[in-house]
């Protein structure tokens, strides 16, 4: 597991590449589904959910079209968390969570294959196909030769 060490002047440090981070190459790393744990320099407390707590506002704030969390949805979750007994929503969301991703990409997979096998690409690869057949048939008949041009002969 990648190590990301923060620092009192809140720059983060990769341990494995030595070499300073933003957010955003952080969320390079789980885009790519690098596994890695954010620790204070100094105590090495686990700070990995504020870090990626972060990485969701920025991205909440940076296009406004793209917005995952409602007012509305964040309010419910602050109320979660002054309940007598909390709901098990963590669990709860990380399921769902996956689910809906792994539903995304099978939807993504089939979208896919089904736009490969459409009249249009059908016919691309046809025309690819057509296109090496007769370069491979003029390449090997090669140059006609002199005695054949003089001679009139094909």
């Amino acid at each position: 597991m990648r190590v990301i060490r923060k620092y009192a002047n809140r720059r983060l440090y990769d341990t494995e590449q030595s070499r300073y981070v933003t957010l955003e190459d952080l969320r390079g790393l789980i885009l790519d589904e690098v596994p890695f744990r954010v620790e204070d320099a100094k105590s090495g407390e686990d700070l990995t959910r504020t870090i990626l707590l972060s990485i969701i506002i920025e991205q909440e704030q940076a296009d406004g079209d793209a917005q995952v969390f409602s007012n509305d949805l964040l309010a419910q979750f602050i109320r979660v968390y002054d309940m007598a007994q909390p709901l098990p929503l963590s669990r709860y969301l990380e399921q769902g969570t996956k689910l809906m991703l792994e539903q995304q990409q099978r939807m993504q997979d089939q979208w896919q294959n089904a736009m490969r096998h459409s009249p249009i690409e059908l016919m691309r690869e046809l025309a690819e196909e057509n296109m090496k057949f007769w370069q491979k048939t003029i390449n090997q008949a090669g140059p006609p030769d002199e005695e054949d041009k003089g001679s009139g002969k094909p």
